[in-house]
């Protein structure tokens, strides 16, 4: 009863902060003040808000190609609706809700509705309709008396393989989800485009619970392989998304259980992933499904909080520089400019401090690697070893298997580690860096940037720029990346393995591997320490031309009209968005 009591009180309070900042943006004189662009983009975010109260709850699964998103969609439903096995080609938002009769249909994007059927969206199909609508596809809509779409509609989207490209489709379905589930492959774990995407796409998204999805457990060889892989999944998700919840999965296993189909060999972890299965179907059910309208408030109230921000930073900043006259405001002008050259020589002075630092990282993590190799030699040649009779001790046949793995799995681990070691610390570098250039920024007589919500979202933005510099560092020795150098030092090996002994072979390019991987590792540090100094200079360019165009706004209001009027209407503009302020304060998520 009370909880019911709570959700209605939610509903009026966000009807009330809806009505209270339209009323303030369609009011001409404040929209004028606010100017055109600025309202456009204020109505855009205020219909995606509409859109957000109106539309059902959405899960929405995300991840990169061929992670198994539609194979875990359809295990949840028990049947198979998603598509799967599509190309990048042919592969479609799909969006699925309940329907008490099971439809399909196109959505193109000049509005069309194509009815379909679902043997028509697999890849070999698809590819033949496609070509014969009048218009791409914007999504597939299909309908489904599946028990669970009662609660949600789920979408399953495109692969994520490049970040830059990021479809904006894609980011509009981030942007309106009501819950994420992630799907990442545990025989790939957790590539750095994944890291990123994760820090700096999702998780400022505040979404109050997030699932880690490590898909395809089943294909492991033992729970040794499951445990080493989930703890390297938790410790990385941990640090990203700290509210993320992980689960190790095997969706085409659970979907073949669920039909009654042959299913694989046991392997002796079957177990653990129908157990993860059902532990994360009880907590979508129970943590999501069942408290979907208080997480539909919460995001909610988190998006007409940023609403509000935007429109009380630019009314704020405004409205310091109308208090002035116009000669005080030319003053500001010149000091403006002045204090644009004071900071950019403050920036340039922090530069090479980053790259001092940086660059002791590289020669401490070249020092790491050159120890490595020199224990790593050992282990090499304690593979020949010979037992008292003069046998050898490693079957020739386990070593010519083993071998090539072994080498590429230590070297792999060497490089993780030294990244691994130094991100925290460039991480905390950039980021004191960007904090101080911010506060610089913030509290010059431009304007006190410090009494605006704005600097604590200008900080939040800079903080996943930075991780998202530091992250995008490609980490040699993933599973899916390593070092051109080494690989094709590796490659070497193996082509000539069949015929003499590999370990000879290993050791008489030794040098060259050795060589290789360590002036990556140079490159490494060098493409880092770019990155984050690009970081750097985006901030300050951010903020100069928001208080540039502050400061020009102010002085056309000021040339145009009665600045007693147009101090006057800013100052009852501020004052009627305090209502709104107080309501969002006692309803937004601490």
């Amino acid at each position: 009863m009370r909880e019911n009591e709570d959700l209605m009180a939610a509903d009026e309070n966000i009807v009330t902060v809806r009505q209270q900042l339209g009323e303030i943006i369609e009011d001409e004189r404040i929209a004028e003040i606010l100017g055109a662009d600025c309202v456009t983009h204020l109505k855009e975010f205020g219909a995606l808000v509409d859109k957000k109260c109106e539309e059902p709850f959405t899960l929405v699964i995300l991840g990169e190609f061929k992670r198994g998103k539609s194979t875990i969609i359809n295990a949840l439903l028990g049947k198979k609706l998603a598509p799967i096995n599509v190309t990048p080609e042919t592969y479609t938002i799909n969006e699925i809700s309940f329907g008490h009769t099971q439809t399909v249909e196109a959505i193109l994007e000049n509005g069309q509705r194509v009815p379909l059927v679902l043997a028509d969206i697999t890849r070999e199909n698809l590819e033949k309709r496609m070509k014969l609508f009048p218009a791409k596809i914007s999504c597939v809509q299909i309908k489904d008396n599946s028990p669970i779409l009662r609660n949600i509609r789920i979408v399953d989207t495109p692969g994520l393989s490049d970040l830059e490209d990021l479809d904006k489709q894609v980011q509009d379905y981030i942007v309106n989800a009501d819950a994420i589930m992630y799907a990442a492959s545990c025989l790939l774990p957790f590539s750095e485009t994944e890291q990123v995407f994760l820090a700096t796409h999702v998780q400022p998204q505040r979404f109050g619970m997030l699932y880690v999805l490590v898909n395809m457990i089943d294909a492991l060889g033992g729970m040794n392989d499951v445990n080493k892989i989930m703890r390297r999944f938790r410790n990385i998700a941990e640090r990203i998304v700290p509210n993320a919840i992980v689960y190790g999965i095997s969706g085409g296993d659970e979907l073949r259980r669920r039909l009654g189909e042959p299913r694989g060999d046991d392997k002796g972890i079957r177990e653990f992933y129908e157990t993860q299965f059902m532990q994360f179907e009880q907590s979508l059910k129970r943590d999501i499904i069942m408290q979907k309208d208080v997480i539909r408030s919460k995001r909610v109230f988190t998006m007409l909080d940023q609403m509000h921000s935007e429109i009380s930073t630019r009314l704020q900043i405004i409205s310091e520089m109308a208090e002035l006259d116009k000669q005080k405001l030319e003053e500001k002008a010149r000091e403006f400019e002045e204090q644009c050259e004071v900071l950019a020589a403050e920036l340039e002075k922090r530069k090479p401090t980053l790259h001092l630092s940086i660059l002791e990282m590289q020669q401490e993590a070249e020092t790491w690697m050159y120890e490595f190799f020199a224990k790593l030699r050992t282990s090499i040649l304690e593979c020949r070893s010979k037992d008292e009779n003069g046998e050898d001790i490693y079957n020739s046949e386990d070593i010519e298997k083993y071998f090539y793995s072994f080498l590429m799995e230590k070297v792999g681990e060497a490089y993780r580690t030294c990244i691994e070691c130094h991100r925290d610390a460039i991480t905390e570098l950039t980021d004191k860096m960007s904090r101080q250039l911010a506060q610089a920024l913030g509290i010059a007589n431009i304007t006190d940037a410090g009494k605006a919500p704005s600097v604590e979202r200008l900080m939040m933005s800079a903080n996943k720029n930075v991780t998202r510099s530091v992250m995008g560092v490609r980490m040699f020795g993933t599973s899916e990346n390593f070092s051109p150098g080494a690989m094709t030092i590796f490659s070497s090996i193996m082509k000539k393995k069949k015929q003499t002994d590999i370990i000879d072979i290993a050791l008489e390019n030794y040098d060259q591997i050795r060589i290789n991987i360590v002036k990556d590792i140079k490159t490494v540090y060098q493409d880092l320490e770019v990155k984050a100094i690009s970081r750097l200079d985006s901030l300050y360019q951010y903020q100069v031309e928001l208080s540039r165009n502050a400061l020009n706004q102010a002085q056309e209001m000021v040339d145009s009209g009665d600045n007693e009027e147009l101090v006057a209407t800013l100052s009852d503009a501020l004052k009627r968005l305090e209502a709104p302020r107080r309501i969002l304060d006692e309803n937004l998520p601490a």
